[in-house]
């Protein structure tokens, strides 16, 4: 079993966030998907292990960058704490109650407090409702303003919030920009006044310069709801602006929890060293004189992983023992946790 990593936050993205009994904390979390080895085979059915006993905590005001190459299983573990998919074990303790163990009218009550910034803009709206329809029907289906009037009036409040003209309340997302778009999917994820959002990469899909304008939009929005944000990305950079602790996963387990400004500036676990080295800098004469280390090897099928500690066959510190036990995540120093023995 993983030892659950504690919340404290030291200085991060932002001053002003206490150590203090966390929001949010998941504890040994499993998704595991059954998949058929083929319609007429005869076969036993293969488990992809998407998530494998991952713990963290977030606490009120926090943002925990979750980081790792694509297909680690960092969109399943946020969609898992959302109830969207049912874990396959594990335990989700949000507000002190545990998501897993609440029936579907007490559960839907606690999704009024965790919402979700989906990754795509032009998707995650409907192309069917006008942009005040898709804000207020949250509010709606919740019973929060059932009268429509007030409804539309908290939508219009929500869209300046979020930088946007109340106008807009009339067109459809197909008139607008991506950026706009992003901005209204942040809006209905504010509607329901959460105290949680999970951001699944929020700001991939935009323009760069758009990127900047909605990473100060949250960073905004954080400070002044006092939200906790799982911020799931893969660009590192804006990772190290917008969080104040990171966690790194490979192939469905977590390897190192850190505060954000000490993971960037001195990464321990091999995997998270080789991820800050992959990142290029941006003057072309430094980067042409700065030494490269290249990782050996591709990643591990999920459907059948390396025995022991999953990332063995491609580490530069491996030795026999890691091909048999599965590293836990220890605590080297308060807040700093690292999933490798030779560390």
């Amino acid at each position: 079993m993983s030892t659950v990593a504690g919340p404290a936050v030291s200085s991060g993205a932002s001053a002003g966030v206490q150590t203090q009994q966390p929001l949010l904390e998941v504890r040994n979390l499993k998704m595991h998907f059954t998949v058929a080895d083929g319609l007429l085979s005869r076969k036993k059915a293969s488990k992809i292990k998407a998530v494998d006993d991952v713990s963290f905590t977030i606490a009120r005001g926090e943002t925990l960058g979750l980081v790792g190459e694509s297909g680690c299983g960092k969109t399943t573990t946020g969609r898992c704490i959302l109830h969207l998919e049912k874990p396959t074990s594990g335990e989700i303790i949000f507000e002190g109650q545990n998501l897993t163990k609440l029936d579907r009218k007490a559960l839907n009550e606690k999704r009024e407090r965790m919402q979700v910034i989906f990754q795509d803009p032009y998707s995650s709206l409907n192309p069917r409702m006008k942009v005040g329809s898709i804000i207020g029907e949250p509010m709606k289906v919740h019973g929060i303003y059932p009268n429509e009037k007030e409804r539309n009036q908290r939508v219009a409040e929500l869209l300046s919030v979020c930088g946007l003209n109340p106008k807009f309340m009339d067109r459809y997302p197909h008139e607008m920009s991506g950026g706009q778009r992003q901005r209204v999917g942040i809006a209905r994820a504010l509607s329901l006044n959460p105290e949680f959002i999970v951001c699944d990469e929020a700001v991939s899909a935009l323009d760069v310069s758009i990127q900047a304008q909605v990473i100060n939009l949250l960073e905004s929005l954080r400070e002044q709801f006092n939200l906790a944000y799982l911020f799931i990305a893969h660009d590192l950079s804006v990772v190290h602006h917008l969080c104040h602790r990171v966690a790194v996963m490979y192939l469905g387990r977590l390897v190192e929890i850190a505060d954000s400004d000490e993971l960037f500036s001195n990464p321990l676990h091999p995997y998270t060293q080789a991820l800050l080295e992959a990142v290029p800098i941006p003057d072309p004469d430094v980067e042409k004189q700065r030494a490269h280390r290249v990782m050996k090897g591709e990643i591990p099928s999920p459907i059948n992983p390396p025995s022991g500690c999953v990332f063995h066959p491609r580490c530069p510190l491996a030795v026999d023992s890691c091909k048999q036990e599965v590293p836990q995540l220890r605590e080297l120093k308060p807040g700093r946790w690292v999933a490798c023995p030779r560390v």
